[in-house]
């Protein structure tokens, strides 16, 4: 239901005219990122990217949510959804499934490539934050071209979240981590939980942009071109000190 529900506000003002007009696409679009993270974790491990629509319990749930989202009688069940105690508990049910997938994601890839670390937390973060990647194709089926926002040139919250879950997950299984599976386990759970009613709650939504920030900061640049524009800008400053001198000279000899 979350997934409906931010599909039917990424349309805004247009949502309820396009569902009417194209129910088709806005079908289309919807089962794209309900089964992102799996559609692109198959095609990329080389498996039947259709696999997950196999499922037909979970198909016909998706749809039938998404019916009731988009297509409810007075719109209720669209106001319910964004009633906030609604809205927070779904949102809630969302980050444990989220918690879910991305263990599932480490764990299975894990065992298809054993000794890849790379290609497990790449999968693992796929699994959980695959509707992010999956959006800039999720709106060509919409009719809309927006390269400009995609997870590569700016990745979100729940990307990093996801990567840094798998991350964790990782460690564990390769006996880095210590602690309980179950301790493990409820601690990403806690975390995805907290960040996501933060954000709509309190507004945060980038926890790891200040961390970032001084990340590019010293490693990436950021320094190096901070003290080359200062340089490159005191001679400027006193260039025009000397050039005010001049210019009153310049007008006194005129006055004369």
């Amino acid at each position: 239901m979350r997934t409906a529900y931010v599909i039917r506000d990424s349309y805004r003002i247009r949502g309820t005219v396009f569902s009417r007009k194209h129910p088709l696409s806005c079908w289309v679009s919807s089962m794209l990122l309900c089964f992102a993270g799996s559609l692109i974790a198959n095609f990329l491990l080389g498996e039947p990217i259709l696999t997950p629509f196999k499922d037909h319990k979970a198909l016909l749930t998706a749809s039938v949510v998404w019916y009731l989202v988009f297509y409810s009688p007075f719109d209720i069940v669209y106001k319910m959804v964004k009633f906030l105690p609604c809205k927070l508990a779904i949102a809630g049910l969302k980050e444990v499934q989220r918690a879910h997938k991305v263990y599932h994601g480490v764990v299975y890839t894990a065992k298809i490539y054993p000794n890849s670390v790379l290609i497990i937390l790449f999968i693992g973060t796929i699994k959980g934050a695959g509707s992010g990647l999956m959006k800039t194709f999720e709106r060509l089926v919409r009719g809309l071209w927006i390269p400009g926002t995609n997870e590569v040139l700016q990745p979100s919250f729940v990307t990093k979240a996801c990567f840094l879950a798998s991350l964790v997950f990782l460690m564990e299984k390769m006996n880095y981590i210590t602690a309980p599976h179950a301790l493990v386990y409820f601690g990403v759970v806690i975390f995805f939980v907290y960040f996501k009613l933060s954000a709509l709650l309190l507004g945060i939504h980038d926890p790891f942009a200040p961390f970032e920030n001084l990340f590019c900061a010293v490693f990436m640049g950021g320094m190096w071109d901070a003290m080359r524009r200062a340089v490159a800008t005191e001679p400027k400053k006193e260039e025009k000190d000397a050039d005010i001198p001049a210019a009153k000279s310049r007008e006194d000899k005129k006055n004369d």
